[in-house]
């Protein structure tokens, strides 16, 4: 779920000071880009910027990598202490267009910025993009930074040996990195030959043709072939050329805008109508299996890479990982929330009076407008019916009863995030976590349902040790947890890295529902279907895992997961309602990738994965699935 930004200036430097004030104005507008998508990654962050055009001799090529604890800032820090040293105490020199490039580092004309979402390895500087790929030839170097994973490393990293190279890791930024280098030099070899054989050119102007001749839609159609996972994936070239790619079934998120002044493309829409101060219809989305391509000369184009593909955006995003300021995400989410009311409403036991709203901070906040939305609709219908049933009795007291009924919203829980759990014995530390929610007094009485709105359950180990322990220190009647994303059942290989099938509570709700039942004999055929899938090719298999989930109900493993969930000792009845995947398609109509929810992955390598995890699970291994 990394997150992007790629920005090319389309003017030289001077032209920014004349119009805007400053020089600086591309490093200006990558502060703002980044720290518009920190929600993005946290782990880590990126930035690399290139300059056109100087001499042979001075450096380009400037990157700043950080794991530092707020790394945006650490990075943007560091470049200003460069920028005062450099200045010596002379600011008037930032007036100077020509001495600014010339002098100051990251005064550049392309930039490429990331925030690092980790999601396996280490999280150590090694691990931060932009990658770097160094040459002495300026069209062979290469910056890469991307938001993605792929589900077929160990086939990619075969075919680099294969080629004869020698690839110092098995990781797939390293391995998509390397991919698109031997098509960049074979690029450059291709130009090469073009600039001697055909045009009789010497040697630095071999170079110069091929700097400024460079196909980049057909390095990134070679080295996206074999390409299997969701990506998108940006880049820019030591002499000038710069891109953004995005995987053909559109799983990752990238919009584009370009103006007379820039090139500008991001993991977020809203981030570039901020920091560029434009409206949303000016801003367009990449289209799937598309690159930007922004040419050293700065022309910018889109591009066809890779063969169109049954669109599969994530719908993760749009539940709750993009930013809501996004107007398209925020009426998705209000519409998620809105279309749980009828289901949450029978499981509260219908009655507004004695039912209390509310919602599990933070991310779930939109959808639980949309919630109070669809409570507010009902009740309305429900006044309507009242009023009519009076007649031609009714009485203006009757009026202002039946219409001063609301919802009942209220603020419950509230999240300590700086909560430390720092003591080391297990019972004490699970005390601690079971504290990190703590909720609001005197609201709640002892008939009424609580209703808590969440953007997901996955593991429900929060809902478990903390949330619901938490809520029934209310004394209520009955708790209603409410997901406004569909039962999560299949691990995600595209995005999140949801890797491990135990994990799921949905799975073992499956899993309990079997065993209770005496249906073991459906996880041994499915396990050994599994054995005979990963048995075939990757584009042959299909799910097996889809069997365990089979012979039951959403509603009925909903149950199983209250169950589960409901910690010893509760004295409130527990409920679980999820959102139907049906609804979830009806609220957001262009993200259909719903493999986490359904097990229907969009390439043959997310089916393997979910196979894969489940042998996994069953033979007791704990390792990642790719």
């Amino acid at each position: 779920m990394c997150g992007i930004a790629l920005l090319r200036l389309r003017k030289p430097l001077d032209h920014y000071l004349d119009e805007h004030g400053t020089a600086l104005y591309g490093l200006n507008k990558m502060v703002l880009m980044m720290e518009k998508q920190h929600n993005r990654g946290q782990d880590g962050a990126g930035l690399a910027g290139v300059k056109l055009d100087m001499p042979p001799g001075q450096r380009y090529i400037s990157r700043y990598r950080s794991t530092d604890p707020k790394p945006i800032q650490d990075i943007f820090t560091r470049i200003q202490n460069r920028i005062e040293e450099r200045l010596d105490g002379k600011p008037e020199r930032l007036k100077d267009a020509a001495w600014v490039k010339e002098n100051v580092a990251f005064a550049c004309d392309v930039y490429l910025g990331h925030l690092r979402y980790g999601t396996y390895g280490g999280n150590s500087i090694e691990a931060c993009h932009p990658f770097l790929r160094q040459s002495n030839y300026m069209s062979r170097n290469l910056l890469v930074a991307g938001n993605f994973n792929m589900t077929n490393v160990d086939e990619l990293f075969d075919e680099l040996v294969n080629l004869g190279q020698h690839p110092k890791e098995k990781a797939d930024t390293v391995t998509v990195m390397e991919k698109i280098g031997h098509f960049l030099d074979k690029e450059n070899r291709r130009l090469h030959q073009i600039a001697k054989d055909e045009l009789g050119l010497n040697k630095m102007e071999r170079s110069r043709y091929q700097a400024n001749h460079l196909d980049m839609p057909r390095v990134l159609e070679k080295a996206s072939r074999d390409w299997d996972g969701g990506y998108a994936m940006g880049g820019i070239i030591g002499q000038g050329d710069a891109f953004l790619v995005r995987d053909p079934h559109g799983i990752r998120p990238a919009f584009y805008f370009v103006n007379d002044e820039v090139a500008v493309v991001a993991s977020e829409r809203p981030v570039i109508q901020t920091a560029f101060g434009v409206s949303a219809d000016e801003v367009h989305e990449v289209p799937p299996g598309h690159m930007v391509w922004i040419r050293r000369n700065g022309d910018v184009s889109v591009e066809p890479v890779r063969p169109a593909a049954p669109r599969a955006a994530c719908s993760f995003e749009r539940i709750y990982f993009s930013r809501a300021n996004d107007g398209e995400i925020y009426r998705e989410r209000i519409e998620l929330g809105r279309r749980l009311t009828d289901r949450v409403m029978a499981a509260a036991g219908g009655d507004f009076d004695r039912t209390v709203f509310s919602f599990i901070p933070n991310t779930a906040e939109i959808a639980f407008y949309g919630l109070v939305k669809g409570a507010e609709d009902a009740l309305k219908r429900q006044k309507s019916a009242q009023l009519i049933a009076k007649g031609s009795a009714i009485t203006p007291a009757d009026i202002e009863q039946v219409m001063s009924a609301r919802p009942r919203v209220e603020k419950i829980a509230w999240k300590d995030v700086k909560l430390r759990t720092f003591i080391t014995e297990d019972s004490s530390r699970n005390d601690m976590v079971a504290h990190v929610y703590d909720s609001t007094y005197g609201i709640v009485q002892p008939d009424d349902s609580i209703v808590a709105l969440d953007d997901s359950i996955v593991r429900g180990t929060t809902l478990k040790q903390s949330i619901l322990r938490m809520l029934d220190r209310l004394n209520p009647k009955r708790i209603v947890v409410v997901s406004s994303a569909p039962q999560i059942r299949y691990p995600d290989c595209y995005g999140i890295d949801m890797a491990k099938m135990g994990d799921f509570i949905a799975f073992q709700a499956a899993v309990s529902l079997l065993r209770e039942r005496g249906m073991d004999s459906v996880l041994d055929q499915a396990y050994a279907s599994a054995k005979a899938e990963l048995a075939k090719p990757m584009a042959e298999q299909r799910n097996a895992v889809q069997a365990v989930y089979a012979p039951f109900t959403d509603e009925e493993l909903s149950d199983r997961i209250a169950q589960l969930l409901t910690p010893a000792g509760t004295r409130a009845e527990v409920h679980v309602v999820y959102q139907t995947v049906a609804d979830l398609h009806e609220a957001c109509p262009n993200s259909p990738g719903d493999w986490y929810f359904t097990g229907n992955y969009p390439t043959p390598g997310g089916t393997r994965v979910a196979n894969r995890a489940f042998v996994n699970y069953m033979e007791g291994k704990t390792g990642r699935a790719y």
